[in-house]
């Protein structure tokens, strides 16, 4: 009998494959993963299919870490995401399976960086991460800096990955690099941006950018990385291995994966220019509105009426709403709850005082949001209502750059 996960033959037509049997949707079909890494579908009747040998749990060798004289210390977090995942052939799927050691010891290059510490904080996907594990977060990243790291790597999910860059942004103030990196790509296959993405990584963490960074492929072809701010970067594609951009704002440099030599763009903050500080508290009952034509203000007024803490409205253009929303931005914010406006748009400023619905809605109460990214402004938002003495001072602190988020002009070419 046949089970997931065993090694199989199947002929069809003269030409024979090899590969792992994987789950099928079709009772009438097979599905074999062949060792070029693709999948392919075969009808049972018209295929004949043998075993090779059964299907066992392979969990990869971690060998013990070495220290190398002369080498800076790192320590790597681990998270999960696709990173620290392989398929699973009980069902097909990628899983995270991999810790931060199991990782270092299939890229050996990385030995060659630094000496590590690895720490597995989650093992999720980043679908499953939590504004309160980003607090846990951000205190295991100061944790290991306070025990001497001199730089910290986190391994995460692509797909909420500039939430958790934002958050840790504002919640640190980081002596030395902090680099978030992931792959689009799961490390068991041919294609995957995992290893190039990590070594890349390992290169900043040891470099002089003290900041909360995202490091991730830069091109489609193995040829550089790149490092953005984490108040600036955002996902930008489903599937590609460069699907992370820079958003307003020049990304901060780039890896050369061959010679490992760093080139910077812009301004960015030294190493050991800022002592460590962690401010880690964050409100999580906020929410993130997105107005679309036509849409009730009754959208809003269910947060209002539920309790939340703070609201972030993703408007049109230069930060519009229909003007019977006014009435519930005023309801919010005369029940002490800040509302942020943002645009859609991604690129460019707000400006609220164009036309007569924008000056409305800041006669309301509302805060233009300049031209932060709509996710960051909820981060934002969330961790500034956790840290300020009151409503006023939230707001002020909405308005003021903290960490990159705000540009004070906005770039033609990016």
């Amino acid at each position: 009998m046949l089970d997931l996960g065993d090694r199989v033959s199947a002929e069809r037509d003269g030409v024979t494959y090899v590969g792992t049997l994987m789950p099928s949707r079709r009772s009438d079909h097979i599905v074999i993963k062949l060792d070029n890494g693709y999948n392919i579908g075969l009808k049972t009747e018209k295929s004949r299919v043998e075993l090779i040998e059964k299907g066992v749990a392979v969990k990869p060798p971690q060998k013990s870490l070495r220290s190398r004289p002369g080498l800076p210390q790192v320590s790597i977090l681990s998270t999960g995401g696709t990173i620290a995942s392989k398929v699973d052939y009980r069902t097909g799927a990628v899983t995270s399976q991999f810790s931060a050691g199991e990782i270092i010891s299939s890229i050996p290059e990385l030995e060659d960086i630094a000496n590590y510490n690895a720490k597995v904080i989650y093992t999720i996907l980043s679908e499953n991460m939590r504004s309160e594990y980003w607090s846990e977060l951000a205190r295991a990243v100061a944790s290991e800096i306070k025990s001497g790291a001199e730089g910290v790597i986190i391994t995460h999910g692509t797909d909420t990955m500039m939430y958790t860059a934002a958050a840790l942004s504002f919640m640190l103030r980081t002596p030395v690099p902090v680099v978030i990196v992931g792959s689009q790509r799961s490390s068991d296959r041919p294609s995957s941006d995992a290893s190039m993405n990590a070594i890349c990584a390992a290169t900043v963490a040891v470099s002089d950018i003290a900041e909360v960074c995202v490091v991730m492929h830069g091109t489609t072809c193995d040829d550089h990385c790149a490092i953005h701010r984490g108040t600036r970067v955002r996902k930008m594609h489903t599937s590609r291995r460069d699907a992370f951009w820079s958003m307003g704002q020049h990304r901060i440099g780039k890896v050369d994966y061959l010679s490992r030599e760093i080139e910077t763009f812009i301004n960015y903050r030294h190493r050991d220019e800022v002592d460590l500080e962690v401010r880690d508290k964050v409100e999580p009952k906020c929410a993130l509105v997105k107005y679309t034509p036509g849409a009730p203000p009754e959208v809003m007024d269910y947060y209002i009426d539920k309790g939340y803490k703070g609201l972030v409205i993703e408007g049109t253009g230069l930060g519009h709403v229909a003007s019977n929303w006014i009435d519930s931005i005023k309801k919010a914010t005369d029940a002490g709850v800040p509302v942020v406006v943002t645009s859609q748009c991604l690129r460019g400023r707000i400006c609220d005082r164009v036309y007569d619905t924008g000056r409305y809605m800041l006669d309301a109460g509302a805060v233009q949001g300049e031209d932060m990214l709509p996710e960051v402004a909820l981060v934002k938002l969330m961790w500034v209502l956790a840290n300020s003495s009151g409503i006023e001072e939230a707001k002020e602190m909405m308005r003021i750059s903290i960490a990159g988020e705000i540009s004070a002009s906005t770039p033609m070419t990016v």
